[in-house]
């Protein structure tokens, strides 16, 4: 084969690998104008080569984040240096729709991209060329198995029951929460609240309506208590508080009127009314507690005297 037929055969190849290859091939020069748009851009775009010739792609792509793709490029114009970003970065350059079949739950193509410094014979770089890749499915993957961690996760530190966070995650608060008053030197006071006659509820009405009532308390916490409070279910029908920046004076008017509402509300259970009260025991941070334990031992004791002094009733822990 002479070699001016081989060369065109080179030519062609190269062509039509450069029309064929699975990723995106852009080309631009210094004023971000196209210069080269291979097939898979032009199938994801759905824009022809000629339409997008010596345009500015900024036009042609409003969506584009122009002051990070300029810094971004910056070094391979400048320092003559490779440089990448995933889709972790930035989910996409080009905002194109994602058709792939197994990955139909993206509404567009997540991207990696490469970006090279094109040199001309002077050795100055006058052009750069973007690789675009498309990792839709690793992305996807990868985000569906963060959310199915994360929700194993609200799973594990949440009462299935009353959909407050249980114990484990309780205590955990707790040891944070003590940490942080033992360096700021504030106020917070912890609640132990029970449910009075609790047993009673079940053995009349029956499991479910037992089930309703510690339903009904948490709901109650939930539309009472602020957002940078916590509560949590600590076990059986004990519910704790911890009042963020509070002193006990505070938390004292809090809990009465917790208290009160919870007395004057009622669940229907095979249409009966049923009534509760509850009984709260409470104790304000000291710096004698060293551990979190401690602050939970006094609020559980002012909870057992508020039970034995006839319940539905708020006591405060005495002095450490």
């Amino acid at each position: 084969m002479p070699a001016a037929d081989f060369n065109m055969h080179e030519i062609h190849w190269l062509m039509d690998m450069f029309n064929t290859v699975d990723v995106g091939l852009v080309v631009l020069d210094k004023q971000y104008c196209v210069c080269i748009w291979n097939g898979f851009m032009e199938n994801h775009s759905g824009l022809l080569p000629s339409a997008v010739k010596d345009k500015d792609i900024f036009d042609l792509f409003p969506s584009i984040d122009e002051p990070w793709f300029r810094k971004k490029t910056e070094s391979a114009f400048v320092l003559k240096n490779r440089s990448f970003t995933i889709w972790e970065q930035k989910p996409y350059i080009f905002r194109f729709k994602n058709y792939r079949p197994i990955t139909g739950k993206a509404d567009h193509m997540y991207q990696n991209a490469t970006f090279l410094p094109l040199t001309s014979t002077t050795g100055e770089v006058t052009h750069i060329c973007i690789i675009i890749y498309d990792v839709t499915d690793e992305a996807v993957n990868k985000l569906e198995l963060e959310a199915a961690n994360n929700q194993l996760e609200v799973i594990s530190r949440t009462d299935e029951l009353t959909k407050l966070p249980n114990r484990r995650f309780i205590e955990e608060s707790l040891a944070k929460e003590l940490k942080r008053l033992e360096r700021s030197a504030g106020n917070g006071t912890l609640l132990i609240l029970d449910v009075d006659y609790f047993k009673k509820i079940n053995d009349t009405y029956g499991h479910s309506a037992g089930d309703k009532a510690l339903r009904h308390v948490a709901s109650v916490l939930r539309s009472t208590l602020r957002e940078s409070d916590m509560v949590g279910r600590y076990g059986g029908e004990e519910f704790i508080i911890s009042l963020f920046d509070t002193d006990v004076d505070g938390a004292k008017i809090f809990a009465e009127r917790l208290r009160q509402k919870i007395e004057d509300t009622e669940i229907v259970v095979d249409g009966k009314n049923i009534t509760m009260t509850i009984s709260i025991g409470m104790a304000q941070y000291h710096s004698n507690y060293s551990q979190y334990e401690q602050w939970v031992k006094a609020a559980d004791a002012a909870l057992y005297e508020a039970k034995q002094g006839g319940r539905n009733q708020v006591v405060i822990a005495g002095a450490c």
